[in-house]
């Protein structure tokens, strides 16, 4: 398998400035080659490749020694791919008729990651093996920065990265090679309904409450919202604000990504196999505002139902789900939630009419009463167990 690891770095205030140095000419190698293929194709109808690019990196380098030539030759290749990346899915996305999105220039804060395709070619993971009590990892033009490894790596270190976030600086390595951590079976299985009022409902009658993270922050939120707003733009001040705010928003993020991953070891600790809904996040939580000839209903309703979808996290819960159940060896099954809600466990009977409100399901047909999302759950994991069997019998 392959998984990455992601540890706080502890780097001293002068390499703290070389990591903010390196991503800085990183960004502006990036938006270089950016303006590179717009004004060739723009004055002369060529189209500049990536290894066209990277052919060019080493003048580059020789005529700013100082500048450029101070960072890998690799992770600035990674930059190069990185914006061929984003052309390769700009031509897809035209080809297939969506909004093309043309790549854009990287603004300050728009761009907070460096990455090394191998270990041991411009970076070293664990320089200094023989240190007793900390770890290291060594970046060409930074040096040995200290790790705050709160974890054991698995596998081999492939990629290394540096993530800057707010104030804090991150290092994530992808590993392959990681071997499998399953655990004893239980016997048991189950079906979820992921909701807004509970976050998960299993169908024996088991709830993960919400936390809703970012609802408990809302208030600091619009008070530091507000003093940004009335901050002048390019001050000093402007600049603290503005790190105020994106600490607030890292730690809801930070608060999300705990919650689920504890929600989704439990789950993966009492079932063998797990059924949920293969939910479209995107559409479901799409504005409704319309447009100005045909303007939207109930738009203030949507986007409170949006953002509470949204606060949920059932993206990134369910993404967390899938990792945890792959390395444990346990079985996951994506079933299309299309009238699971109103469709009686009991009987079959469906009808909207069964769900009388959010919590609370009665069938008109056989009278039977249930909560809304454990009847839901139920039918989710019949339809799970209906999809195993359909694939053994194929």
């Amino acid at each position: 398998m392959r998984r990455s690891w992601k540890f706080l770095l502890r780097p001293t205030a002068r390499q703290a400035a070389a990591l903010a140095a390196c991503v800085e000419d990183h960004r502006q190698l990036y938006n270089a080659a950016l303006e590179h293929r717009r004004t060739a194709y723009a004055k002369a109808g060529v189209s500049v490749r990536y290894g066209d690019q990277s052919a060019e990196l080493k003048h580059i380098r020789a005529d700013d020694a100082g500048g450029q030539g101070r960072w890998s030759f690799s992770s600035q290749q990674t930059t190069l791919r990185r914006l061929d990346k984003a052309f390769r899915a700009f031509f897809e996305r035209v080809k297939t008729g969506r909004t093309p999105g043309f790549p854009r220039f990287k603004g300050r804060g728009r761009f907070d990651t460096v990455a090394w395709p191998k270990d041991g070619d411009g970076c070293r993971w664990d320089s200094q093996p023989q240190h007793p009590t900390a770890t290291y990892v060594r970046l060409q033009g930074i040096g040995h920065v200290r790790v705050h490894r709160h974890r054991p790596v698995r596998g081999r270190v492939k990629t290394i990265s540096v993530k800057r976030e707010g104030s804090r600086w991150y290092v994530v390595l992808s590993c392959d090679k990681v071997p499998a951590e399953p655990l004893p079976a239980t016997g048991a299985m189950a079906g979820i309904d992921l909701g807004v009022a509970s976050l998960v409902t299993t169908s024996d009658g088991g709830q993960v409450a919400n936390p809703r993270h970012l609802a408990a922050t809302a208030g600091r939120l619009a008070t530091a919202q507000r003093d940004l707003a009335r901050k002048k733009r390019g001050s000093q001040r402007r600049r603290k604000q503005v790190a105020q705010v994106a600490a607030l928003h890292a730690k809801v993020r930070r608060q999300r990504l705990d919650g689920a991953h504890k929600a989704a070891l439990a789950l993966i600790r009492a079932y063998d196999v797990i059924a949920h809904e293969d939910l479209r996040i995107t559409n479901m939580t799409r504005s409704a505002s319309g447009t100005v000839e045909q303007p939207g209903r109930n738009v203030a309703q949507k986007s409170g139902l949006n953002r509470s979808i949204l606060d949920a996290g059932w993206g990134v819960f369910l993404t967390i789900l899938s990792h945890k159940a792959e390395s444990a060896g346990r079985k996951l099954i994506a079933v299309n939630p299309a009238h699971t809600s109103r469709t009686c466990a009991h009987c079959g009977h469906r009808a909207a009419e069964n769900r009388l409100t959010q919590a609370e399901f009665a069938c008109t047909a056989c009278g039977h009463t249930a909560h809304a999302d454990v009847n839901a759950a139920v039918n989710i994991l019949r339809a799970g167990l209906a999809l195993r069997q359909a694939a053994q019998a194929a």
